[in-house]
């Protein structure tokens, strides 16, 4: 038979602290409590020199106010109008994209009517020197169209700015 096991903490020594603290009953301590002084403050009249002095402050911040909110009306009308042509302008262009695209797959399907090998080199030969032409046509619309569509984009930003500033001034 076997012996029961005896645990570990049967033999082992009791534990004997190192450093003894004894206990403090410390006093509690209240912090002081403060009552603010009570006054009423004078009762006064401004000279007339000082009130008028802070009238003019206020007429100045609100004639400042003013400005701003101006020229703020102004730079968003500028934007506004700057978005507008802009957006025409895109809407332009993505018409002579889709118009570019149609007239090239039109071509397209006349090369597809050949009835000999002799007319397929003629065909093929005719119709990539009409392509090419029709290619640089278009990208010189398109690129006049994005000069037109940066300088009416642009135009409006250059015209509020300089009001701006010379309002400013």
């Amino acid at each position: 038979m076997t012996e029961p096991r005896k645990t570990a903490n049967a033999g082992a020594a009791p534990v004997i602290p190192l450093f003894e603290f004894p206990q403090f009953d410390l006093p509690k301590f209240d912090l002081p409590k403060f009552d603010l002084p009570k006054f009423e403050l004078p009762k006064f009249e401004l000279p007339a020199e000082l009130r008028a002095i802070a009238e003019q402050g206020i007429a100045q911040v609100k004639a400042a106010y003013e400005q701003a909110k101006a020229a703020a009306e102004q730079a968003t009308g500028v934007l506004e109008h700057s978005y507008a042509a802009a957006s025409e302008g895109a809407a332009e262009y993505n018409r002579q994209v889709v118009d570019a695209a149609r007239a090239n797959a039109n071509a397209g399907f006349d090369y597809a009517i050949v009835k000999s090998p002799t007319d397929v080199v003629e065909v093929s030969t005719a119709h990539a020197r009409e392509r090419f032409q029709a290619l640089a046509e278009q990208a010189k619309v398109l690129g006049a169209l994005v000069q037109k569509l940066a300088a009416e984009t642009a135009e409006p930003i250059q015209t509020g700015v300089t009001k701006a500033f010379q309002n400013a001034a």
